[in-house]
Parts: C-alpha cells; structure tokens; sequence
C-alpha cells in the first residue's frame, strides 16, 4: 500500500487516528466477538496497526486462533478498520515501538518475553465523515484502490487489495 501513496497522503491518512489515544480492538473468540481497548501507537500509519500485548491474556490465544480482527478508532473521525492480525515477536520492533508509558500500563519491559506486538494488516477501513477532511480521505481510498470517487455517501467502506 505504501507504494501507491506518496508520503503527503500516508501523513493525511495518520491524521485520522494519530490524535485517538485509545482503539477498540475486536477479536474472535468461540462464545462471539468480543472487544477491548487498546493503546495507539504513535507511528505512521502505512496499512499496518501495531498494539502490544503480553502473552497470557484472551487476545493473544484468540489471535492465535482466528486471524479476523477490528479495529475502531472514534475522535474527531470515526474510522472503523478490518484486517488479519498476526503475533510479532520481534526483539527490535518492540524497541522500536516502545515508550515509557507502556512499562506503567504493563508492568514490563519491552525485552520481556512474554510482552509480544500484535500486527493487523488492514484489508478494509470504513469511516464517517465529520468534515471536508475525510472525503480527502476518501477519496485517496479509492483512488488507491481503483474505485470511483463520484460517491456522495457519509460513510465509506472501502476494500484494501494487499
């Protein structure tokens, strides 16, 4: 995805979610869905999210068990975001990733072991339009995704071909 937008456009999208501090994040369990919410991370978004989790929680085994995650994001936009999630154990992602806040919120370190990322690779991302900036939004959407830009809705639900 990154390769079809140009760094003003990739910005543009951030601009949606990067002053929402908290995302809800719906994952699959047997009993149905259920939703929780999560830290922002404050990081360009370029079609992937990134939370951090620890492994002995119900997210992480529902992850591990079914890939089909939402994310929700409600501000000054409110943008709602389909995608697979996937466990990153990368030793250098969560450095990269990591703030002192998260040593307050999870009582670790981001060299724990047991202190894991969760990627969610976006596949659709639908949004309601709160003002001129999200038809911007929209319209880089489509565009990116060969669809037409003539549509007049409120909301928008655009699919994501990665």
């Amino acid at each position: 995805m990154s390769n079809m937008m140009n760094q003003e456009e990739i910005e543009t999208l951030r601009e949606l979610i990067k002053d929402i501090d908290t995302a809800m994040l719906t994952t699959v369990t047997e009993e149905g869905l259920v939703s929780r919410p999560m830290k922002t991370q404050e990081v360009e978004f370029d079609g992937d999210l990134w939370f951090f989790t620890k492994k002995e929680t119900n997210k992480y085994d529902e992850i591990l068990h079914d890939q089909d995650v939402n994310v929700a994001y409600a501000g000054k936009s409110y943008v709602s975001v389909r995608g697979k999630a996937e466990i990153v154990e990368d030793l250098d992602k969560k450095k990269e990733l990591w703030s002192k806040a998260y040593e307050e919120i999870m009582q670790s370190s981001y060299d724990d072991p047991n202190v894991v990322l969760i990627k969610i690779k976006a596949e659709a991302v639908e949004y309601w339009e709160t003002g001129n900036f999200t038809k911007k939004i929209a319209f880089l959407f489509k565009r990116m995704s060969g669809q037409s830009t003539k549509s007049t809705d409120v909301n928008e639900t655009v699919e994501l071909n990665k």
